[in-house]
């Protein structure tokens, strides 16, 4: 992706979709490596044609992880392929995405771009460690009126 050397990214995949046979098929983009808007769609695309199943951002331990940019350009081309082709195939943003209101700037831009039938698991996923926590403590906020004791700062 780097060179652009698309035809060797399609075969490197198309290989790796025959050697995993059924199993899903998750292609890592690494987009924050990638230096252009341009590279993140064409990367997308081609992944997609090769056979994955799903298309994710980045590890999680890249300089830069997922961001709302370059979700919006992978979006669009997972929109491209499936009215191409009929398929859908999956998103994931990973690393970068630690707090529930941050979350939900991804849950209404993959709802506003792709629709509702990619908000399940089979569509969507988070990688993101550290969102769990927040999000229960959103919820503890919801139901309690306030956070717990362990968050507190420890004077108040």
């Amino acid at each position: 992706m780097l060179t652009a050397n698309w035809r060797a990214l399609y075969d490197e995949v198309k290989a790796f979709r025959e050697a995993c046979g059924p199993a899903h098929l998750k292609s890592i983009l690494a987009t924050g490596e990638l230096g252009s808007i341009s590279k993140v769609g064409k990367a997308s695309m081609v992944c997609m044609m090769a056979g994955s199943d799903f298309i994710k951002t980045s590890t999680g331990m890249e300089s830069v992880n997922a961001t709302l940019p370059v979700s919006l350009v992978m979006m669009r081309a997972i929109r491209d392929y499936q009215t191409q082709t009929g398929h859908k195939v999956g998103f994931k943003p990973a690393g970068g995405i630690s707090d529930a209101k941050t979350a939900l700037q991804y849950l209404v831009l993959l709802k506003e771009e792709l629709g509702d039938d990619w908000l399940s698991p089979k569509l969507f996923r988070f990688g993101a460690s550290r969102l769990l926590g927040d999000i229960e403590r959103q919820l503890e906020h919801h139901t309690t009126g306030r956070y717990s004791a362990a968050n507190r700062h420890p004077m108040g």
